[in-house]
């Protein structure tokens, strides 16, 4: 999600505040009549609207007569890409799984995840055309800006990114077993599952083409010699085991209470699986893996890319070139939530993997603007990321004074 704020000053949200006209179509008749007998409570008519963020999966802000508001997720139209993603019934599994966890008597306040009540799946496709579910609405804030500037006080930006740690502590401290997602993964290590999956994703989305022009979309930068080193430098998953992950964990996608500084919900489950929790923690302190240099020196990355490595922590209550928190205190604080040995091994691994999945999954944004079937707002404009962030990823790599055999400016494939 990015800021829309013309004067690029970075501003905290209301978890309401960020949608408008309908872009990807949805029938809202058939929805009406639908909810009308499945959803309890729900009063007709039912004001329709989209929210701006949801690259992959539409996103809608329903508010019925009674002003009560509701969330919808559903699959794109059309055929899609991969079999793997847009599994909106997945998101519900996982929510649904998490909910009833939270509900029981035996989790005590530190140990629930926040997640907003799923209320209904609906897989009947003839209703709306994809399967589709609907979930409570948070009523809360979500930063856009990982620098918290719109925040009152240095104090107040340090006590955020501490809950967000904790929040993810929270969830990968859960057995999947305990709670029903026992098989909600595949069996075998996560890392070399990620790099199977992905690889084949970004081998079809490769070779797709603009439906206008014939033009091949943006191809992975670094690609086979990146694939190559993460192959022979994979993590001792052992340590920790299998916990549930999250797979797109930032602080984007978490909403924090209207006034306290705590998360009430974890949105976005699209990419959760069982795995490496390690790649959650990775993918919420991504800034702190790239160095300011290494962005470019104006236009949208500039602007919504955070960059804190090598920053001095911000102690003003606007200093915009520097971090909001130091990065030792949140691994320190994950490591103490999850009784893991601080510094976190096989971190430099995961760091970039997270980057080099990202580029991936730009140009699956890519091909899908390529086939005109893309549902973010800025779907064009993220799609350009392809280059940005394979980068990146080797980056850290080397920084890290590993070397990556093989890898030279014009590798791409």
């Amino acid at each position: 999600m990015s800021s829309d704020d013309s004067n690029n000053q970075p501003q905290a949200s209301t978890s309401g505040s960020g949608y408008g006209e309908i872009r990807a179509s949805i029938d809202v008749d058939a929805l009406e009549k639908y909810l009308e007998r499945t959803l309890k409570g729900v009063r007709l008519p039912l004001g329709v609207k989209q929210f701006k963020f949801g690259q992959s999966n539409p996103t809608y802000f329903l508010t019925d007569a009674n002003n009560t508001r509701y969330v919808l997720r559903k699959k794109p139209s059309g055929a899609l890409l991969s079999k793997t993603a847009h599994q909106v019934e997945r998101e519900y599994t996982v929510l649904h799984a998490l909910h009833q966890y939270n509900l029981r008597p035996t989790t005590s306040s530190n140990s629930r995840v926040p997640v907003p009540e799923p209320y209904l799946l609906c897989t009947d496709t003839s209703v709306i055309g994809t399967s589709f579910y609907v979930m409570q609405f948070l009523d809360g804030r979500i930063f856009e800006d990982a620098r918290l500037l719109g925040l009152p006080s240095p104090k107040d930006r340090e006590e955020c990114w501490i809950a967000a740690i904790r929040a993810l502590a929270a969830l990968s401290s859960i057995d999947p077993a305990d709670i029903g997602l026992g098989e909600y993964g595949p069996p075998g290590a996560y890392f070399p599952r990620q790099l199977r999956a992905f690889s084949k994703i970004a081998e079809v989305q490769g070779a797709t083409r603009d439906i206008d022009t014939n033009e091949q979309v943006h191809q992975i930068p670094f690609y086979e010699s990146m694939l190559r080193w993460f192959q022979t430098h994979l993590p001792d998953e052992s340590r920790i085991g299998r916990r549930i992950v999250h797979g797109d964990y930032k602080l984007d996608n978490l909403v924090f209470h209207p006034t306290q500084n705590v998360v009430i919900g974890i949105l976005d489950w699209e990419l959760s699986t069982l795995g490496s929790p390690l790649a959650d923690f990775a993918n919420l302190t991504q800034p702190w893996s790239i160095k300011p240099e290494y962005l470019p020196t104006d236009g949208v990355f500039r602007q919504n890319v955070r960059a804190f490595k090598g920053l001095p922590t911000n102690i003003g209550t606007s200093e915009e070139n520097c971090a909001p928190v130091q990065i030792d205190l949140l691994e320190k604080e994950y490591c103490r939530c999850m009784n893991l040995e601080y510094p976190l091994k096989d971190i430099v691994f995961v760091k970039s993997w997270m980057l080099f999945r990202t580029s991936i999954i730009s140009q699956g944004i890519a091909a899908r603007v390529a086939r005109r079937q893309a549902s973010s707002a800025n779907a064009a404009q993220y799609s350009t990321s392809v280059d940005l962030f394979g980068d990146l990823a080797r980056k850290v790599v080397v920084d890290s004074g590993e070397d990556v055999e093989g890898v030279n400016e014009g590798a791409k494939l």
